[in-house]
């Protein structure tokens, strides 16, 4: 039989052990103060995501600085700067992070499938502008390597969901940009990146995924991490994280290379 130790009383005692017995259903976002007013909320993932410089943040239509992350109640305070700010929505491509079979239902849509339901006159002609706009980015025969475009980015239209995309990052270290942000449906790959390069190190991949990297903060936010080693919480974190299955099937899509506007 197993029985709750000193140290156990010690960290979980308070309240009679409310903190292990508490069950919360909500989404884990976390709230965003400036001093004392809470502007909203944000996802976990613009709070951990490896980013060069400060960390900022778009929301009610303004741009803001964090500058204080509390992991243990969820919330961060922020202060109001000129621009520079990123955000995160429910939807594919955006901040409620999509899973690959909704990712991949969006692609059948962008690839001329009609979901089963009736179109208004504005859903359709968003359908349609969201075809058009999409025509260099999907494929039905595989994956899309688009280089240029808007930026001179090099992004693998992969369509594979939030999770896989973060484990296809995470395991392509060799050819991945390291300072992004992965999507529901791509990730962006080096500038200089080659076709034999990336035959190679996917060929590779395949056999050899790796888990997200988790940023160690984050750790204090995870529900029983004080009764976890550090390795060990960490791996739980790294593994939610993951889709492991979506990856391998974006790895094993027949891939092309393209150039915008070619």
């Amino acid at each position: 039989m197993l029985f709750i130790g000193p140290e156990a009383e010690r960290r979980f005692g308070y309240r009679h052990f409310m903190d292990l017995t508490a069950v919360f259903t909500a989404a884990p976002e976390f709230a965003v103060l400036s001093g004392r007013s809470e502007i909203g909320t944000t996802n976990p993932a613009l709070l951990t995501e490896e980013v060069p410089g400060p960390r900022r943040l778009l929301l009610a239509g303004r741009n803001w600085q964090v500058t204080y992350i509390d992991w243990s109640r969820r919330r961060c305070f922020v202060e109001p700067v000129d621009g520079g700010g990123k955000a995160r929505w429910g939807g594919v491509g955006s901040g409620r992070t999509a899973s690959y079979e909704l990712t991949r239902a969006a692609r059948e849509v962008l690839l001329g499938s009609d979901p089963p339901v009736a179109f208004t006159v504005c859903a359709t002609a968003a359908v349609t502008q969201a075809r058009e706009g999409s025509s260099e980015l999907v494929h039905p025969d595989g994956t899309v390597i688009v280089r240029g475009g808007r930026d001179t980015n090099v992004r693998w239209w992969t369509w594979a969901g939030y999770r896989a995309n973060a484990t296809l990052a995470a395991t392509l270290a060799t050819i991945a940009d390291p300072l992004q942000r992965p999507t529901d449906t791509c990730i962006r790959l080096r500038e200089d990146v080659t076709p034999a390069e990336w035959r190679k190190a996917t060929a590779e991949a395949i056999d050899q995924l790796c888990l997200p990297a988790v940023d160690a903060r984050a750790l204090n936010g995870l529900k029983f991490s004080a009764a976890l080693p550090t390795r060990l919480a960490e791996a739980t974190l790294a593994a939610r994280l993951a889709d492991l299955e979506g990856a391998v099937a974006a790895l094993r899509e027949q891939s092309r290379f393209t150039v915008a506007g070619q």
